[in-house]
């Protein structure tokens, strides 16, 4: 009779554990779904970063500001599908005319932030906010927040620059930019994919900013798998957990 009820206690203890163990997985996912939707619906996440607002250096002078997908005029839908086309077209080969579909779909979705740089080489900061609306795009990023494996990032769809811009600091300033608003929102990594075929902006990433291969990326997932895929999927982590998930190492 002793056993029997050391055995229904026992039962009974490891009921509360599983529901404590259940409450405590909720918990978790409705905090980081809180998370994730606070970070989404800031507008303008350059508010908080105001001196990376302007970049002036190695003669070049640019300034940048907020946007969203679903608020994109004409004229600006076409610089970012004309500006893909000329900086990807090479690079995806083939599969390009299904690529850009997939991308022209993605720029314009409501979750879609964006980051519009703006070459003014005469304007002082305090004359930016009235001569944006005349000042040339040069280039944007395009990210959103989201979960990979359960874990909050900021994931990097796009950095793209006109070809005038480039090789002057810029695409590291923008990447240290956004690797503050991802630390700002508490993401846990910031996540892109890369073609494999575009070696130069794979050696932008790992080398130059140490950004490693996700154990999320195809190669690492399943390598044969990996040899058939044209892309590897990168991050950097910023705790422990987005560590041991990400980049899979303790």
């Amino acid at each position: 009779m002793e056993s029997r009820g050391v055995a229904s206690h026992s039962n009974i203890v490891s009921s509360r554990e599983k529901k404590a163990k259940r409450r405590e997985i909720l918990e978790k996912k409705k905090a980081i779904d809180e998370l994730i939707k606070a970070a989404s619906s800031e507008k303008d996440h350059l508010v908080y970063f105001q001196p990376f607002c302007h970049y002036n250096r190695n003669g070049l002078s640019v300034f940048l500001e907020s946007g969203s997908g679903d608020k994109l005029s004409s004229s600006v839908k076409r610089y970012i599908q004309n500006l893909l086309k000329v900086n990807m077209e090479v690079a995806f080969g083939p599969e390009w005319p299904s690529e850009e579909k997939v991308k022209c779909r993605d720029m314009v979705a409501s979750e879609a932030r964006y980051i519009f740089v703006h070459e003014a080489p005469n304007a002082s900061v305090d004359e930016i906010s009235m001569k944006l609306d005349k000042s040339p795009l040069v280039g944007f990023v395009h990210y959103r927040f989201t979960l990979e494996e359960d874990i909050p990032v900021l994931y990097v769809y796009e950095i793209q620059l006109e070809s005038h811009v480039q090789g002057k600091g810029l695409g590291k300033f923008l990447m240290q930019l956004i690797e503050l608003i991802a630390r700002k929102s508490c993401m846990g990594a910031v996540v892109l994919t890369v073609q494999k075929a575009n070696a130069v902006a794979m050696n932008f990433y790992r080398s130059k900013l140490r950004y490693t291969i996700s154990s999320i990326s195809p190669s690492r997932v399943d390598p044969l798998m990996g040899l058939e895929k044209s892309y590897e999927i990168l991050c950097k982590v910023f705790d422990h957990e987005a560590k041991v998930i990400l980049e899979g190492s303790g």
